[in-house]
């Protein structure tokens, strides 16, 4: 198959129930077919985002490869093991994801993150994942439902949370949220976080990719009003 070439298995501890797990992980080099303006790389024949989480097929514990390689708050690890511990959470390894496995894993993801009330910016990476998982598959309302969340998410992120963030500043959050409302067809937010951006000498001299970015989104904007 296809998609199984282009990964492979190893195994991995599980921090929750610490047992021995299997993870699909994907090979870097895949045929880049094309990119939206919210992210949301496409390629060819395949898509890695669906094993972007982690799942313990033995707890249910799922996370991105962050999270289960580096160590875990205590606090967090007696919440997540008194309920992953007690409910008797297994789902199924899955060598060769399909969009619904792909869901299930993004789903406990988040739910996990509520539970011990994690940061928005990893809730926002999720569902803003999720809802790409969902726009390969054509399922618009709940790709609309889901990048509705991730623009949530990176909204209280920039406002609560300390940049940057992995790779990311905070204007390069402001932009992908200008992207997302673009597409959820919001023109008031999105014309709101590109304008700040524009017109922010610092972001033009500072992060020149980002400023083109906000400005060619900007225009295409603005060409598409006129129609």
């Amino acid at each position: 198959m296809a998609e199984i070439e282009k990964t492979f298995v190893v195994e991995k501890t599980c921090p929750i129930c610490e047992k021995e797990f299997r993870v699909v992980k994907t090979r870097s080099r895949i045929m880049v077919t094309g990119r939206d303006e919210d992210g949301c790389t496409h390629y060819a024949n395949f898509n890695p985002y669906y094993y972007t989480v982690w799942v313990c097929e033995h707890c249910g514990f799922a996370a991105d490869e962050e999270t289960f390689t580096t160590k875990i708050p205590d606090r967090h690890l007696t919440i997540l093991k008194a309920v992953l511990l007690t409910k008797n959470i297994k789902v199924p390894f899955v060598e060769e994801r399909t969009p619904e496995n792909a869901s299930t894993a993004y789903r406990l993801a988040l739910k996990y993150l509520d539970l011990i009330r994690g940061k928005s910016s990893k809730k926002a990476k999720y569902a803003h994942r999720l809802a790409w998982v969902y726009r390969e598959t054509g399922d618009k309302v709940q790709e609309e439902e889901f990048l509705t969340k991730a623009a949530e998410f990176y909204e209280e992120a920039l406002m609560r949370e300390s940049f940057p963030i992995g790779e990311l500043t905070d204007n390069a959050f402001m932009y992908i949220v200008a992207a997302i409302y673009n597409r959820l067809g919001d023109r008031q937010k999105a014309t709101m976080y590109l304008s700040k951006l524009i017109s922010d000498q610092g972001v033009r001299e500072r992060e020149p990719r980002i400023y083109d970015k906000a400005r060619e989104l900007w225009s295409d904007m603005r060409s598409k009003s006129r129609r």
